[in-house]
């Protein structure tokens, strides 16, 4: 399955909430959602009532719109988190925040997630001293995070870091703002994670196949 290439503010309003898609425009008056909070398309007004099966298939494409990852990677991160200890869905969150782009997100290198994984693509990044350019790369607990050295004089890179200074930073991360680097304390617990998620309703609709 291709990545999804279209207008990013009707998946909000497919799923009923903001996923933070479009960066600083979600915090704006600009937002789609925010003007046109229900479905798109011409019954998008209407109501509908879902089978338990639709239900936990919106759990599931939410947290895949959330995190920006394809079915195959989806379905890869559920196969991992089920051979872990502890709570499966919970485990899955804990993998998806993992990921390389998610980290520059939360540590406020970035305004969205999309935007994330492309600086990571072009190769912004390093982890432990290493130049990364894998979005999907999966941090550890101990590795440092930073933006490389020639990219911290980029314009682009310095419009960011200032307008998320007032970003809160999640407590499994510890971002030094002088050195443009993070580090990895713990990985991150159901607590630490905001998004709005019924995620043993993946589990369900997994355990059916």
């Amino acid at each position: 399955m291709a990545r999804y290439t279209g207008a990013v503010c009707r998946l909000c309003r497919r799923e009923g909430q903001k996923l933070f898609l479009k960066g600083e425009r979600c915090y704006t008056g600009k937002c789609g959602f925010d003007r046109r909070s229900y479905a798109p398309g011409m019954h998008g007004q209407g109501r509908k009532k879902l089978s338990e099966y639709g239900v936990q298939l919106r759990e599931k494409q939410k947290a895949r719109r959330y995190y920006g990852v394809l079915e195959s990677q989806f379905e890869k991160y559920f196969e991992m988190a089920n051979k872990m200890k502890g709570i499966t869905g919970e485990n899955l969150l804990t993998i998806l925040e993992s990921r390389l782009d998610n980290v520059v997100y939360r540590l406020g290198f970035a305004m969205s997630r999309p935007e994330a994984r492309q600086l990571v693509t072009h190769g912004h990044f390093t982890v432990n001293g290493k130049k990364v350019n894998i979005p999907s790369f999966l941090v550890n607990p101990g590795d440092v995070i930073a933006i490389c050295e020639k990219s911290r004089n980029s314009a682009k890179i310095k419009e960011v870091v200032e307008k998320t200074e007032s970003r809160i930073i999640p407590k499994w991360l510890d971002l030094d703002r002088n050195t443009l680097s993070g580090k990895v304390l713990t990985l991150a617990q159901r607590d630490d994670i905001d998004l709005e998620l019924e995620e043993h309703l993946i589990v369900e609709l997994y355990s059916k196949n």
